[in-house]
């Protein structure tokens, strides 16, 4: 049986970081499509936890990602009212390895910091997508911290667009 990949896909400071000292990611390329339609074709799910979920809720008037269905890793937030939606609790490994097993396109890891690491940490990650800014942040919150082991990556594909941003494709080895 073919699992479904799991990608995580992320803006990432030069510095590495993926949000700005305030939370803040206005530091992010917005002025062209930079693989974003192609990547939104090759997924049809999204995994989220609370604070990103809650975040992506106060900047839009509703779910962002409307028809693409979601699901929110959390112990503590309530049950959402989202047909969209579906809230994920407690020992999640078995549910994630359900959700790959079942037919579909990739799965997008949207973050947050604390999601990505317990799946990098789980060996879940199937390919990192990462697009690094040419902008040095200084501070903010790093893309990766509290990783168990080394994980060594393959590049599988890079691509440099005219305003410095790199796109970066990895596999692990």
């Amino acid at each position: 049986m073919t699992m479904r990949k799991i990608v995580l896909g992320l803006a990432v400071s030069l510095d590495g970081f993926i949000e700005g000292p305030q939370g803040e990611y206005d530091w992010c390329f917005t002025d062209q499509d930079y693989g974003l339609s192609d990547f939104f074709k090759s997924i049809d799910t999204i995994f989220m936890g609370r604070k990103s979920y809650e975040l992506a809720q106060q900047t839009a008037d509703s779910n962002p990602w409307k028809g693409m269905k979601t699901y929110v890793f959390s112990n503590t937030l309530k049950p959402i009212d989202d047909k969209d939606v579906e809230l994920i609790s407690g020992n999640i490994s078995k549910r994630v390895n359900e959700l790959r097993a079942q037919p579909g396109k990739n799965i997008w890891l949207f973050g947050g910091a604390e999601l990505l690491t317990s799946f990098v940490n789980n060996n879940w990650v199937d390919e990192y997508w990462l697009s690094v800014h040419p902008i040095v942040l200084g501070a903010g919150k790093p893309l990766f911290q509290n990783i168990t082991a080394r994980k060594k990556l393959v590049l599988i594909e890079s691509k440099i667009y005219e305003t410095g941003l790199v796109s970066l494709r990895y596999r692990p080895d």
